[in-house]
């Protein structure tokens, strides 16, 4: 998606509104839009951003990305899953924290969307929603270990804002 369109747009309009007040002023705003392009350009990078992550949480499956390439922004949906690293597998996560001992109650509120996607994560692996609480729990607290390969000087992954 070519971003100066809109930044021609909005050219057009600040020489437009400084027009009226004579050529100091006009000048004055054609100086201010070349200077403020990077920051009006990156700010419309970081709404397609915002857009594409609520759009993303929104579907059933795909995700929509925003790539940059040189001074444009392209909008790409995915049906895949995210790519694994070819690293070796998680640790399991400590039994101590998963099984037997101590047990304690905890009363959880959770957005009814991200109950629904709980529910039917723990259906489709064929445990309680408990259980699936449980270890997805001890795994986020689990420490990280990020993956050990390369891939030169191309930057991969996925953020979310």
């Amino acid at each position: 998606m070519d971003l100066s369109p809109y930044l021609e747009s909005l050219r057009r309009d600040l020489a437009a509104a400084a027009a009226p007040a004579g050529d100091d002023i006009a000048r004055t705003a054609e100086l201010l839009t070349l200077a403020l392009d990077a920051s009006a350009r990156l700010c419309l990078i970081e709404v397609l951003a915002d857009a594409t992550a609520e759009i993303t949480t929104k579907l059933d499956g795909p995700t929509v990305e925003v790539r940059i390439r040189g001074r444009e922004a392209d909008l790409v949906v995915s049906h895949l899953a995210p790519p694994a690293y070819e690293a070796a597998p998680p640790p399991a996560p400590n039994p101590a924290l998963t099984e037997g001992g101590d047990q304690a109650r905890l009363t959880l509120r959770l957005p009814e969307q991200l109950k629904e996607a709980v529910e039917k994560a723990a259906t489709a692996e064929g445990v309680s929603v408990n259980s699936w609480l449980v270890r997805a729990t001890a795994n986020a607290l689990r420490p990280v270990t990020p993956p050990t390969h390369h891939l030169g000087r191309r930057v991969t992954g996925y953020a979310q804002a």
